[in-house]
């Protein structure tokens, strides 16, 4: 029995484990090739889930003995694994290792390599092992343990986890958490916070001063990745800028960098935006380059406008004119101009001439809007409808007060209610009264008039000239939305504490009249737009996700349920919103050029983050507190809408539903009561550092949950979810379908409605077309931003879409594939019921006077510019 026993030891102790190592075929791969050929080596160290070892550092699982790459291999299957390198390896089993839970990898050649994934075959007692690392390894100089480590996709909490990888799953925190001190090199993957302090480039002069967002009561915003550069020669207080032709190397941690697809496209993006961006898209893009590359591009643009005449070159004359820009009137330059400076500019901006997507990069697409009727746009039916089922659903509130009160602080503004009166309104109301319209739920306000009125003053004194408005709609028994009054105020020319000077406009379509209500819905839109864009869309969805991204990597190991639960919804966010801090929001960036808030832009993002809060985030809790939606326990999402055909509300409920469910069935796998969730000291340390350090200056709100039960895991996980993934769809990716027509949604106002007996105020009559584009956006500008806007409605070859992921195999539990396969099922009837609706001629808004579809929230979509699709995450 002895010896049948010591041959069996024997016949265990020979057994080689086989494992297959994935890289991803980049540069680095032939390096690594001839190194390892040179037996220069990349070599791996299983570690044991359950045995374990004293080691000076303290109690670990048994280390196996060292293997290192061999049998190069490059395969390509399918398109999905192109490019990607496959290294065959063996292991010498040990019986004292037992199951893997773990490896160490160290690299010690001199180039970083993207590993993939690692599996192991046939693993005694256990079977195949796998691993999905999918980060960046560098040279072992840059790490302070030499080595990197990988988990199994196996889940566990934290007082689950087997004793051999414990020291391991603190380790690995530890060094993402970092010591907060130091500059951040390209290697690192330290998640640290810190504030706005990187907008401004004091050196370059006042005007490129802004304030710092984030840490004082008077400018409170959500927290960034610390980068950890040094401050401005000027001002010790604001961190020093990356050179602009340097921007896509500004820090992140290097596994939140994108994809080299994605990166392709961002290149091929930026030759389009040159392109077709004009001369204040070059002064942004190409901030250093010299005059004789300058003058090289002033040629380009010459050769691009040659056909228009000189004195149209900053306007538009018609609308036809405008149509041009899609119908192939304006010429634009082809590539091989572009070749021509590529070489003067140190910069690897010029290396893509295609995007992954195929499409050539110097025509603009028809948008939505303009598709099937080229002057629906105009018609107060779509104005109204636009509000519901545009790109910035997400303002309009039922009005609960007539006339609408101003909350701005009288000691400081005087009276801001508004001067609207019933003699404005009343012929417009179906024969009701205006108390009786409210008390039916009929009348809905578009107010921007309080976010803005105290920039408006200061906004003035740029180019821009506009209004803060209040836009007042009665909803017909069709269920549509009519605007029956737009009130333009001004602040009062004595000073800001007399109050504002308002006028209130009517509808109406002939003479003078008739543009007037033309331009006050132009600068309703205005105001929308710029509030779109920094509020509802950078504000609520890119900056006020970052936190969360920072915190989940600082405190959540990637082996705990939640961080693989959330992690695809944090995908490229904190890349796009680095690329943003460096040429949108910075002071004289992309933005300020395009919106009409100009430097005001950040500080009026920094002002309403003061009325954010989390737990409002939550699609049902926003509805209500709009007064669009009231509770309804007896209804399937928990409320009822008050405007019925709400496509963003409809669809919206549908998806935060499904989220919710699909949210709940994952949790309850790991946590069975609420002592779990108290217990669980890494759940527990992440939301705390979400609250106190992420978004820290609201750290003292009351509404945070408390994270005591299974409800307020699930509904946080769920906003999260919601907000990085359906809300920012449905603001961000209809922006080049209903903004790419400029007249539809101006950013920009140049100046006040003309005075009776001017010329001008004569040419609102004569020449109408004419009128309104001299007021809303001038062409070079609008050009940059159709541009600006058609990248970011843009979805990239390498989009992950929710209800999907990167890997089918991101975890070993059956439990949790299942639920993830149920949420991929209700999301696909989702798609189904959305394109029924859409049919259904009694719900018209759904298409509208335009014809154009609600499909912003249509979970799936190809690559391109679709109007439809809901990635995972805030990937653009």
């Amino acid at each position: 029995m002895a010896d049948v026993d010591r041959r069996k030891r024997i016949k265990i102790e020979d057994k080689k484990v086989k494992g297959t190592l994935v890289l991803m075929n980049n540069h680095s791969i032939s390096t690594i090739k001839d190194e390892v050929l040179l037996g220069r080596k990349v070599s791996l160290q299983l570690i044991s889930a359950a045995h374990c070892e004293s080691t000076a550092r303290g109690i670990r699982g048994k280390l196996g003995n060292e293997t290192n790459l061999k049998n190069w291999v490059s395969t390509v299957i399918t398109r999905s694994t192109k490019g990607d390198s496959t290294f065959d390896l063996d292991f010498d089993w040990e019986e004292e290792i037992g199951v893997p839970g773990a490896f160490l990898i160290t690299n010690r050649h001199n180039s970083e390599f993207y590993l993939k994934t690692l599996t192991l075959e046939d693993v005694p007692n256990c079977g195949r092992v796998h691993f999905i690392c999918n980060s960046w390894v560098y040279p072992e100089e840059h790490y302070n343990k030499q080595y990197r480590i990988f988990f199994s996709n196996q889940t566990y909490l934290p007082w689950k986890t087997p004793e051999g990888l414990r020291h391991y799953r603190e380790e690995e925190l530890e060094e993402l958490r970092g010591n907060g001190t130091g500059k951040r090199e390209e290697w690192e993957r330290v998640y640290d916070y810190d504030v706005y302090n990187d907008l401004s480039e004091p050196d370059k002069g006042s005007d490129h001063v802004r304030p710092t967002f984030g840490g004082t009561p008077d400018y409170p915003y959500p927290r960034r990745c610390r980068t950890g550069r040094p401050p401005s020669k000027t001002d010790p207080d604001t961190e020093s800028r990356v050179p602009i032709l340097q921007s896509l190397t500004i820090y992140v941690p290097r596994d939140e960098r994108f994809s080299d697809l994605k990166m392709g496209d961002v290149y091929a993006y930026g030759i389009k935006l040159v392109s077709q961006g004009l001369r204040p898209g070059f002064e942004a893009v190409l901030d250093k380059i010299s005059d004789e590359i300058v003058g090289t591009l002033e040629n380009i643009l010459k050769h691009k406008f040659e056909s228009i005449p000189s004195n149209k070159f900053n306007e538009f004359s018609s609308f036809e004119d405008v149509l041009k820009l899609y119908k192939g009137g304006l010429p634009v330059p082809k590539f091989e101009f572009l070749e021509s400076i590529r070489e003067k500019i140190p910069f690897e901006f010029f290396r893509e001439l295609f995007r992954s997507d195929g499409e050539h990069g110097s025509k603009f697409p028809v948008p939505q809007i303009i598709q099937g009727d080229e002057s629906a746009w105009r018609t107060d039916e779509e104005f109204g409808r636009e509000m519901l089922a545009g790109i910035n659903p997400v303002v309009i509130k039922r009005l609960q007060e007539f006339p609408p009160c101003s909350k701005l602080d009288p000691r400081k503004f005087g009276n801001q209610n508004s001067t609207l009166t019933e003699d404005h309104i009343k012929h417009q109301l179906d024969g009701l009264s205006v108390l009786e319209a409210i008390s039916y739920n009929k009348l809905f306000i578009l107010d921007h008039h309080d976010p803005l009125m105290p920039y408006l003053r200061g906004i003035n004194e740029t180019s821009t000239k506009t209004y803060a408005t209040r836009t007042i709609l009665f909803l017909q028994k069709d269920g549509t939305l009519k605007p029956v009054a737009i009130e333009l105020s001004l602040p009062h020319p004595d000073g800001d504490e007399f109050g504002v000077i308002s006028t209130v406009h009517t509808p109406a379509k002939e003479g003078a009249k008739g543009t007037i209500w033309l331009l006050a819905k132009a600068y309703a839109n205005v105001n929308d737009s710029g509030y779109h864009q920094l509020v509802c869309h950078w504000l609520h969805t890119h900056a006020s996700m970052e936190p969360f991204i920072i915190a989940t990597n600082r405190q959540l190991s990637v082996l705990h349920p939640i961080h693989k639960l959330l992690h695809p919804h944090f995908r490229d966010t904190m890349n796009i919103n680095a690329l943003a801090r460096q040429t949108l929001i910075n002071a004289g960036g992309l933005l300020e050029k395009t919106v009409f808030p100009d430097k005001y832009a950040m500080e009026l993002s920094c002002n309403m983050y003061k009325e954010w809060a989390f737990t409002d985030q939550a699609l049902p809790a926003d509805l209500i507190k709009r007064g669009l939606a009231m509770k309804d326990p007896s209804s399937r999402h928990g409320v009822r809408l008050i405007i019925q055909d709400y496509p963003f509300a409809v669809d919206g409920l549908e998806i935060w539903s499904a989220i919710k469910s699909w949210v709940t069935n994952y949790i309850n796998i790991y946590y069975k009561n609420n002592n779990e969730i108290q217990n669980d000291t890494e759940l527990q340390q992440w939301w705390t550092e979400v609250r106190t350090k992420g978004h820290g200056d609201k750290k003292h709100e009351a509404w945070w949950p408390t994270m005591q039960t299974l409800d307020d895991l699930i509904q946080s996980c769920t906003i999260i979810i919601w907000t990085a993934s359906a809300l920012h769809a449905a603001v961000n990716f209809g922006q080049y379908p209903y903004g790419g027509y400029l007249p539809n949604r101006p950013a920009t106002s140049r100046r006040f409605i003309p005075e009776p007996l001017s010329a001008d105020y004569d040419e609102l009559e004569t020449d109408p077309e004419k009128a309104f584009l001299k007021t809303v956006t001038p062409q070079l500008q609008s050009v940059l931003g159709i541009s600006l806007i058609e990248i970011l409605s843009r979805h990239s070859a390498d989009e992950v879409f929710l209800g999907q992921r990167d890997t089918p195999e991101w975890t070993d539990d059956d439990m949790a594939l299942d639920a993830f396969e149920k949420f991929g099922e209700d999301l696909r009837e989702i798609e189904g019921r959305i394109l029924e609706m859409n049919l259904n001629e009694k719900l018209k808004n759904r298409n509208g006077p335009a014809k154009m579809p609600y499909t912003l929230l249509y979970p799936s979509s190809e690559v391109g510019l679709t109007g439809r699709g809901i990635p995972n995450s805030v990937s653009i």
